[in-house]
């Protein structure tokens, strides 16, 4: 039986795969949202790559599907799923991207999650999330209050687009993609590329918040396509 690694997202937890996930997989926590942020990018991801020894498939959501990529890139998981990916960017934008990502890791510093969460949430990319119940948005947003502004704001530092190596090239038949229909963006970037995908009806970026049982279904064609099941 298939072997399943789930990764959530910044200012995420694992419980956001309460309502996706396979009750057997491992459900990672990511660097600086409850295990401490290391030096570099590459000392992360042999971290994260030394959890999920053994598994034969990770499931990422935005920058748990960069790390994904990268664990595939670097041979140290066999196959990947990724939702709302972006697989690397070139040498002129990492400086202009620090230059972003320092400033959230500065709002969260000198705030306090309490002011950098609302902020980070209001973000465009986020605009669909307003369709979801109020109740379920209440509750994701209590468990990012409870994260760590300073490991939040390495994250950011040590983890952002800026640091992660281009895994571009890395995109192919080992990873499968997923998108919301109403993510224009990481939509193009999942399309642009010869691979499986599903394209995730009235979604936005989030689809673990916005559509967890379409996603769900989602990953589980994704597997079967495959000829993998959960164990």
């Amino acid at each position: 039986m298939t072997r399943i690694a789930y990764v959530h997202g910044f200012a995420g937890t694992p419980e956001v795969w309460n309502d996706i996930a396979d009750p057997d997989g491992v459900r990672v926590t990511l660097p600086g949202h409850g295990t401490p942020v290391l030096p570099t990018w590459e000392d992360n991801l042999a971290a994260i790559g030394d959890s999920v020894r053994g598994i034969d498939v990770v499931v990422g959501y935005s920058l748990g599907a960069r790390v994904a990529l990268g664990l595939v890139a670097t041979g140290r998981v066999p196959r990947a799923i990724l939702i709302s990916v972006n697989p690397g960017i070139d040498a002129t934008s990492r400086d202009p991207r620090r230059v972003i990502d320092a400033g959230w890791a500065a709002l969260v510093r000198g705030r306090g999650v309490a002011v950098f969460i609302p902020a980070w949430e209001a973000q465009p990319l986020f605009a669909t999330q307003a369709r979801v119940d109020d109740a379920r948005r209440a509750a994701r947003r209590t468990r990012r209050l409870a994260l760590d502004a300073e490991g939040l704001a390495r994250s950011l530092e040590v983890m952002g687009l800026a640091e992660m190596p281009d895994y571009r090239a890395a995109i192919d038949d080992r990873v499968a993609l997923i998108a919301g229909a109403d993510d224009t963006k990481y939509l193009a970037i999942a399309e642009s590329y010869r691979v499986r995908r599903e394209i995730i009806a009235a979604c936005g970026h989030d689809p673990t918040l916005e559509q967890p049982a379409a996603l769900a279904a989602a990953i589980r064609r994704l597997l079967a396509v495959s000829g993998e099941q959960p164990a």
